[in-house]
């Protein structure tokens, strides 16, 4: 799914540049920055698929392209700092995944193209005026997610019927996330679900979060859709197989 989301965030990114790719050497080697959630090894999917759609429209890092990498390493406060970094580095548009990514290069920038990969309700978070005029700087992909969480939990109720404790993981430091938690009220309520949340905002903080769910046996786990969750999704899987804790994931 990362994989295909990044090749459809590709054809947005060149329209970013002034002019497409071409055979000869450009006038200009075109710079990219890109704002990462978490670390190289834990994207490096993402990264590939990036980079191999470059080279599929006829660019080539130290070629005719430079892509300046800023990692936040799951610490969503930094990236405020490295997109103002890159804006002073005068980069030629800045990519990067996920609501905290972007909502910092918007920050950062109102004149430097900026394409998120994906987001969150872009509308909502207020990157974007409205899906049909955007406005601004800003342009890419986003997810409209209101009613699925919802719907995650019906599937989660339907395979386990007995199922009344759910545990929550999610990432505080996602303005998505508060959404996410709040709009799995409603439909808790009507399914007699009990939600326990559980938080983590840095990578360190994944043993405490899983003991504390361990502690509170709960029926089932539920995660709100995150970047740096996704990127340590092996971590929470295995957590929840280790535990025979039925799952869903976004």
């Amino acid at each position: 799914m990362g994989k295909r989301i990044f090749r459809l965030a590709l054809g947005v990114l060149l329209l970013a540049f002034s002019f497409p790719a071409r055979a000869q050497q450009p006038e200009k080697i075109l710079r990219i920055g890109y704002l990462g959630n978490s670390s190289p090894a834990l994207e490096r999917d993402f990264v590939d698929a990036f980079r191999q759609g470059l080279r599929d429209l006829g660019y080539a890092e130290g070629h005719n392209i430079l892509i300046e990498y800023r990692w936040a390493e799951g610490r969503y406060d930094r990236l405020p700092e490295f997109a103002a970094e890159l804006v002073r580095l005068k980069v030629d548009v800045l990519l990067t995944a996920g609501t905290p990514g972007a909502l910092a290069a918007k920050q950062a920038t109102q004149t430097i193209p900026i394409v998120m990969a994906v987001s969150g309700d872009a509308v909502g978070t207020g990157l974007v005026q409205s899906l049909a005029r955007p406005g601004g700087n800003i342009t890419g992909l986003t997810r409209m997610t209101r009613d699925l969480d919802g719907k995650r939990l019906e599937l989660l109720k339907e395979v386990v019927p007995s199922l009344s404790r759910v545990a929550i993981l999610l990432n505080p430091a996602n303005p998505i996330s508060a959404r996410g938690w709040s709009e799995a009220q409603s439909p808790a309520k009507a399914l007699r679900l009990k939600l326990e949340p559980a938080e983590v905002k840095a990578a360190e903080e994944f043993e405490a979060a899983f003991a504390a769910i361990a502690r509170q046996r709960p029926g089932g786990l539920f995660i709100i859709a995150d970047q740096f969750l996704l990127a340590h999704r092996t971590q929470i899987v295995d957590f929840g197989a280790r535990r025979s804790l039925p799952a869903i994931y976004p």
